[in-house]
């Protein structure tokens, strides 16, 4: 019996999918489900490719309620801008939650996954930041740095980004994008301590193996969301900073023990505030969030494979109302 498949590709999909409340709200449904302990999500399978700076995620997650589930294959191969190639690709398979046959190829080249990651950390400031943000900063150049910013205006409309990596060059664009995108004011900064200080809401979007953010630096009214640190060797946040702040949060707890935050903080001996809420226990209310302005927040986000899930659903329900894609039977 001929079965369909709809083949999306990354032009299909950024024309479908644009990072906003949509797809935010999508992606709170997945931290909204994980709450409830109801969904499948196995550990990420990673693999290390050293000879080629390079890395794979496969995340992967089942939902009860949604229609179908997506299995996600992300390379990272880092040296590729060396040969005018992109650093992240990858694709999704949704698969049918009744039958297991594939519905969907998206060939995104990782554009899902920088709209779903995005999405999270707006998430995350919907929840956690104070309540107004005047300054927002980022730690960090890259695209991710660019997305958290722009999803993170969406929920807090901060007038001023701050922006702040090791090379000026590529801050000083990348404030350059963020001011004519968002028509807010946009600066580079020197000193990424000075960028913590000014700012209501961090984001850090590095893959750095050494903390890019100092305990010292904390202060009253402050928001941290840590979204570089998907790999056991990466670490954005000093360990003490964790236990300073009022409030830690993790995305998935078992993920951030091995990969994210807590798992530098953890082997330092500076982790004793037992088991840390989950994101989606503050948006359900199941665990207390910020409860005065005058709160320290972080929140660690390795990226789940709910994640991945609920926006693959998303794009291939805006998909299927377009009429998008091509098709091919099998």
């Amino acid at each position: 019996m001929a079965h369909e498949v709809t083949i999306l590709t990354a032009t299909d999909l950024r024309g479908l999918v644009k990072l906003g409340l949509p797809a935010i709200d999508v992606v709170e449904r997945a931290f909204t489900a994980l709450a409830s302990g109801a969904v499948v999500m196995p550990p990420i399978l990673s693999m290390a490719i050293p000879e080629a700076n390079g890395e794979v995620d496969v995340k992967t997650a089942y939902i009860p309620g949604f229609d179908g589930f997506a299995i996600k294959v992300s390379p990272g191969f880092f040296d590729n801008p060396k040969l005018g190639l992109p650093s992240l690709n990858g694709l999704m398979i949704l698969f049918s939650a009744r039958t297991g046959l594939v519905e969907a190829l998206l060939l995104d080249n990782g554009y899902l996954t920088d709209v779903r990651t995005a999405a999270a950390g707006a998430v995350a400031a919907r929840h956690l930041a104070p309540a107004r943000v005047e300054t927002a900063g980022v730690i960090g150049t890259g695209i991710q740095a660019r997305l958290q910013i722009e999803a993170a205006h969406l929920v807090r409309p901060f007038s001023r980004v701050l922006v702040w990596g090791r090379d000026m060059a590529k801050a000083q664009a990348c404030a350059a994008d963020l001011a004519e995108g968002l028509k807010i004011e946009a600066a580079a900064v020197d000193d990424p301590a000075r960028a913590v200080a000014q700012s209501q809401l961090v984001v850090t979007t590095t893959p750095a193996e050494e903390p890019v953010l100092k305990a010292e630096w904390l202060h009253p009214r402050l928001h941290i969301t840590a979204m570089g640190s998907d790999q056991a060797g990466k670490n954005e946040i000093e360990a003490a900073a964790l236990a300073a702040a009022d409030l830690y949060v993790c995305d998935r707890v078992s993920q951030c023990e091995a990969l994210g935050e807590l798992r530098a903080a953890l082997a330092a001996g500076l982790w004793r505030g037992g088991t840390p809420p989950e994101l989606g226990e503050i948006v359900t209310g199941r665990q207390t969030g910020r409860t005065s302005d005058d709160q320290v927040t972080i929140c660690d986000l390795t990226g789940t494979g709910a994640q991945d899930t609920a926006i693959a659903t998303h794009a291939l329900d805006a998909a299927r109302k377009a009429g998008a894609g091509s098709t091919i039977m099998t």
